[in-house]
Formats: C-alpha cells, sequence, structure tokens
C-alpha cells in the first residue's frame, strides 16, 4: 500500500507542525549540501522558523553568496529596465511617425493638395479651418501693426518734448544775447546803432577770461567811420 498525498496546507497541529518543519529543514539543509559538492556550485540557504529562529547554510560565505546575488539581481534588473526602456521608446516613435504622417496629410489638404476622397463634410470641415487660420492672420496682423503705431506716436512725443526744451533754450540764448547786446551797443551813435541792428552777436564777438565765475570782460570793436567822413573833412578845412 502506497503513501498517500499530501496537502500541502498549514498544518493546525502546532506538535505535528514543528515535528515536520524540523524533518523538512535538515533535508532541506542536507540537499543543499550535496548539491553544492556534487555540482561546485554556491549554494547559500536561509531559512526563519514560525518562532523567528534562524537557519542557514553557506557552501563557501553567507556575505559572499548575498554579495553575488545582489550584483546579479541589479544587473538583471537593469537589463530589464533596459529592454523595457526600449519598448517604451520604440512605442514613442511609432507614435510620433504616425503623428507626424497626420500633421503632413492636413498640410497638404490645407495647402490645397489631395483632397481626393474627401467628403462635401470634410471639405467644409477644411474651409472652416481656413477661415479661422485667416482670422487669427489678421488679428495678429492688427495688433503688430497697432503696437508699431504706438511706439511710433511715443517716439514722436519724446522727440517733440525735446524740441520744446531745445527750442525754450534756443530763446533764452536769443534773450541772453539780446541783453549783452543792448548793455555793449546801447549808447552808440544811433546811425551806428542802425547800421549794426540786423547784426547778431555770436558767441565769438566774447571773451571770456578765467574761470566761469570770474567777470566777463566784453571787448567792443571800434565802429567804422563813415564812408564820407574824408570828403567832409577836407569840405571843412577849406571852409
Amino acid at each position: 500500500m502506497g503513501r498517500g498525498k499530501i496537502a500541502i496546507r498549514r498544518i493546525d497541529n502546532t506538535t505535528s507542525r514543528q515535528v515536520t518543519f524540523s524533518k523538512r529543514r535538515n533535508g532541506l539543509l542536507k540537499k543543499a549540501k550535496e548539491l553544492a559538492i556534487l555540482c561546485d556550485a554556491e549554494v547559500g540557504l536561509v531559512i526563519f522558523s514560525s518562532t523567528g529562529k534562524l537557519y542557514e547554510f553557506a557552501s563557501t560565505s553567507m556575505k559572499a553568496i548575498m554579495e553575488g546575488y545582489n550584483k546579479t539581481k541589479e544587473q538583471s534588473q537593469q537589463l530589464q529596465d533596459s529592454a523595457s526602456e526600449l519598448k517604451f521608446w520604440q512605442r514613442e516613435a511609432t507614435n510620433l511617425r504616425k503623428e507626424l504622417h497626420t500633421l503632413q496629410q492636413n498640410h497638404r489638404q490645407l495647402m490645397g493638395e489631395e483632397l481626393y476622397g474627401l467628403s462635401v463634410k470634410d471639405l467644409q470641415n477644411l474651409e472652416n479651418k481656413l477661415d479661422m487660420s485667416l482670422k487669427g492672420i489678421r488679428t495678429k496682423k492688427e495688433q503688430i501693426l497697432i503696437n508699431e503705431i504706438e511706439e511710433l506716436t511715443r517716439k514722436g512725443s519724446i522727440m517733440h518734448q525735446e524740441n520744446l526744451e531745445l527750442y525754450k533754450k534756443v530763446k533764452l540764448i536769443q534773450q541772453e544775447n539780446s541783453e549783452l547786446y543792448r548793455k555793449a551797443y546801447g549808447t552808440r551813435d544811433p546811425d551806428a546803432a542802425a547800421v549794426t541792428k540786423n547784426t547778431t552777436p555770436t558767441p565769438s564777438d566774447f571773451t571770456f577770461c578765467g574761470d566761469s565765475l570770474s567777470p566777463i570782460d566784453l571787448q567792443l570793436s571800434q565802429p567804422e567811420p563813415p564812408q564820407n567822413f574824408d570828403v567832409m573833412s577836407r569840405a571843412s578845412d577849406s571852409g
């Protein structure tokens, strides 16, 4: 009469469970040792009982075995990640190629090409897209023109203000020149003053001595004698 099959499930009886654990643990440790010797393999076995007690076996060194396990596991994980990443980018490339093809087809249709196979509704949708695009382009163009006009207006206002400032400075200089002219020529002979009435003195007619805070030395030019001075002198002498 053969042995009956044992159901693989948790043993409820504590004593039976402990006896089974001890027997199978010893058998497992024995099999691990035989595997290491017969096949020249590095074998590491770690067992924790239900009470938390540790049982272990290592054919060489448990530390070396664990380090080799972690290194191999990490390399395997990297290979899996690389394969997964490669598949991901392959899917992305496929999706991008499809999207590019769709965009190129839409562009050609917007340019009036490859319209065969389109229904009236599709053509109406295409026409509506073109109208919306034109409206957007016109709006953008008008906004750019408005911005340029505003910028030119602002620059024109600045230039106008600068011109006003320059005009004020010129008027002030003219007033100063007129005041200096009045002080310099105000007591001269009326006939001589009439001759030079329309002559405006320039800064070169005055000589500034010393620094800007020192008194101004005005060097006045002597009035030229009238052209008939010699004739009048001879006539008075002969008389």
